[in-house]
């Protein structure tokens, strides 16, 4: 079940916020929560929410037996069981398919599905194992609340990946203010819109592109193609974050910002300040620090680096694109490191020119299906090639396409929350009317699209 779905918009979640707020105790609120949350996950994973509901055993079990004193026996377990589920359910096939091309092997691919989400819910898991074993937090008494916290569905599936840190005393008590219904209702709607009506857009000519045969697009076609992307994947993942916060913020709770206008960077480096903050901040937290961070000579930090970016490359899907897409950006944060004089020297317009050209190329080996479709895809945008631009021409004589383009490119900065939608808020009662009229406006238009459209991606259902 996806949030811009008709059935969770009409049916999941008024039925589940009219139970929840039924309940007055905070204990009652987590069992219903916990309750709709498998329920959620179940309607299409199905006997695989008995994966999620094992995950919360087995960490809440080995977070006692490292409190208990038996720290690396219990960190193993949850390390063993959460990396032993990845591999098997996401990697064994990769692992397969490369054996027999290396070996001459020929076993065949196992074919197994993908647990929607299975990447979120066993670094949060794994990121509160780890944090126990590092005396950061207490173990949890309390299964139902751990539970609750593994389970719960708004950030289930697409995050942000929230640290039990973050929301341990959220989970004893919390407010469900109308300040938070509020704002949490406005973020969600914003959320929905950017989904249904930005980033589906978006997709449309995305995949028109991607989906022709690389070696007959001419160059312009190549750039409709990964621009429309980039476009599509940053409105597509800040929606669904904009929706997991906005639900939370409902049912009182206050998970972490994901993102920060991450194309306005003016570095890689900064672009992964801004980018999926919560995964960057995990794989600095429990992989770069581990490996020891900064803390050792220059070569081992690059190495370090470079170690990172090969796991998260791989942490979004079993592909060789997207290693080479993680290694794009850890050699350039490798080069940024290594030469800081020369990269701060350049013209700010130049920071970010080369920054989101880094980052436009590097998505092509994202969105690609092959690492030869990638290289020839990358050629094509450099080639200069003029042949019949199909969809760069059909695209460029509808007007919906121009006023699109320009709204995706003006969102992507923060122009029109900072001088238009923030200040309107602030400074009447009218202006704050005219912003709901807005938010109502957008909600339609959502509910429209959401009527009449069937073409509704989901990115994220591989990771």
């Amino acid at each position: 079940m996806l949030f811009n779905s008709f059935t969770f918009l009409h049916f999941f979640l008024p039925v589940f916020l009219a139970i929840y707020f039924l309940a007055k105790e905070i204990r009652t609120r987590n069992i219903i929560l916990l309750i709709f949350s498998l329920i959620f996950y179940a309607w299409g994973e199905e006997e695989l929410v008995v994966l999620l509901l094992l995950s919360a055993v087995v960490d809440f079990y080995a977070s006692k037996i490292i409190r208990d004193g038996k720290k690396q026996l219990g960190l193993a377990i949850s390390m063993t069981f959460n990396l032993g589920i990845l591999f098997f359910f996401k990697y064994l096939d990769f692992f397969i398919g490369n054996m027999n091309a290396l070996i001459g092997t020929e076993i065949e691919d196992l074919n197994i599905d993908l647990p929607i989400g299975i990447s979120f819910f066993t670094f949060q898991t794994m990121s509160y194992t780890i944090d126990v074993y590092r005396g950061k937090i207490k173990a949890s008494d309390d299964f139902l609340d751990f539970a609750t916290y593994v389970c719960m569905f708004p950030q289930l599936i697409a995050g942000p990946i929230v640290r039990y840190a973050d929301i341990g005393k959220q989970l004893k008590e919390r407010s469900s203010n109308w300040a938070n219904i509020n704002k949490g209702t406005e973020r969600f709607l914003i959320g929905l819109a950017k989904k249904l009506l930005i980033a589906n857009y978006f997709a449309l000519i995305a995949d028109d592109v991607f989906n022709y045969h690389v070696s007959t697009i001419s160059f312009f076609d190549a750039w409709l193609g990964i621009i429309a992307y980039t476009l599509q994947i940053y409105f597509d993942f800040t929606a669904y974050t904009d929706m997991a916060i906005g639900l939370g913020l409902i049912l009182g709770f206050h998970f972490p910002e994901n993102f920060n206008y991450p194309y306005i960077s003016t570095s890689i480096r900064g672009f992964w300040r801004r980018w999926h903050m919560t995964m960057s901040f995990w794989f600095r937290d429990y992989v770069y620090i581990s490996l020891g961070g900064n803390q050792v000579s220059q070569y081992r930090i690059y190495l370090n680096l470079f170690v990172v970016f090969v796991v998260t490359g791989l942490w979004h899907g079993a592909s060789w694109n997207f290693v080479v897409w993680g290694l794009i950006h850890g050699i350039v944060i490798i080069a940024e490191r290594s030469f800081p004089q020369f990269f701060k020297r350049i013209p700010r317009i130049i920071q970010w020119l080369y920054t989101i050209m880094v980052v436009i190329i590097a998505w092509v080996f994202f969105r690609a299906k092959t690492l030869p479709e990638a290289l020839t895809y990358v050629y094509k945008m450099f080639s200069f090639d003029m042949n019949y631009d199909a969809f760069f021409r059909q695209y460029l004589i509808d007007g919906k396409f121009v006023i699109m383009i320009i709204l995706g490119f003006v969102l992507c900065t923060p122009l029109v929350w900072n001088k238009i939608l923030k200040p309107l808020q602030n400074v009447s009662t009218l202006g704050k009317g005219a912003y709901h009229l807005l938010l109502l406006g957008l909600f339609a238009l959502s509910i429209i699209y959401l009527s009449s459209a069937s073409y509704d991606p989901f990115i994220y259902f591989r990771f």
